[in-house]
């Protein structure tokens, strides 16, 4: 089928506008921020069509934004939730909330892939992984929390559970109360303990709760198989927090009843022989090393 001239126009006319729509929503969602005016939009407009730049080089060459401001804007653009420094009240160490541009965060997206492939997704999927690590300080709380955060972020709905009823970090990593929590689920003593993360969309997460006298038998108990039953039920993604496998079997306890694992160590902290022992121990708990990483911080 051959077009007219006058239906050439319009076919490429409308490529322009499609083209085009990305660019005005940005303006638009600029304005509507109180970021630009309108008068400042029409003179980006205008740079663009002169140079064939786009929206946002053409902002950031006139000085009317940063580089940071772009990325913020695209962001809420296309759904990828993130904070500036200092929003949420987080720790620093959440830097996929805070810092998702870098290497860094491109690595846990990368591993979040992986994850996605080899256990999220595969056949049959799973909902639950544990991340364990032999010591304190290897970067399993770091690990675990970042990589809720990309999950999330994903439009997954995240839940990050706070297994270390000894030593809990994630209610400090976030900034959330940790009156009730895990050890109040599982004492009978509350019934939900769910916390929204405010300016993470999908995520959730239930802090370890008041430090118990008995830890590992809270984690022996049937309530928490039920309860990560009933937790596959409401979330797509769930990671469990563990506490450092050297000191206690609650980590390899927690492994055998979400069914994985993925081993954290840290390079020039790990001992091999104690990372050796915790795969060991993991797999004889029944449940499967989905894979293993190494930080270098």
């Amino acid at each position: 089928m051959q077009l007219s001239s006058a239906e050439l126009r319009g076919v490429a006319q409308a490529v322009v506008n499609m083209n085009d729509v990305p660019e005005r929503r940005l303006g638009r969602l600029l304005i509507e921020r109180g970021t630009l005016r309108q008068e400042d939009v029409d003179r980006i407009a205008e740079l663009q069509n002169l140079k064939g730049v786009r929206f946002g080089e053409a902002a950031i060459s006139l000085g009317l934004l940063t580089e940071a401001d772009v990325q913020r804007a695209l962001a809420e653009q296309f759904d990828y939730p993130y904070l500036l420094p200092g929003e949420g009240g987080f720790s620093p160490e959440v830097i996929a909330a805070y810092q998702p541009f870098t290497p860094q965060v491109e690595a846990l997206r990368g591993l979040r892939t992986q994850l996605q492939l080899r256990w999220f997704r595969a056949v049959p999927p799973h909902r639950g992984l544990a991340i364990v690590s032999p010591r304190r300080g290897d970067g399993k709380s770091y690990t675990a929390a970042n990589l809720a955060v990309v999950f999330s972020q994903l439009g997954q709905r995240t839940l990050l559970v706070d297994c270390d009823l000894r030593n809990s970090r994630q209610h400090k990593v976030f900034g959330i109360d940790n009156r009730v929590g895990l050890s109040t689920l599982l004492s009978g003593r509350s019934a939900e303990a769910v916390q929204k993360i405010h300016g993470l969309v999908d995520l959730s997460v239930i802090t370890a709760g008041p430090v118990p006298p008995n830890p590992q038998e809270l984690l022996e108990r049937p309530a928490f198989a039920q309860l990560a039953e009933a937790f596959a039920s409401r979330f797509e993604v769930i990671l469990y927090d563990t506490p450092a496998g050297v000191e206690s079997a609650d980590a390899q306890r927690v492994a055998g009843v979400v069914g994985g694992a993925l081993l954290v160590t840290r390079q020039a902290h790990t001992r091999t022989r104690d990372a050796r022992l915790l795969l060991e121990n993991v797999e004889h708990a029944g449940a499967k090393v989905v894979g293993a990483i190494t930080n270098d911080f």
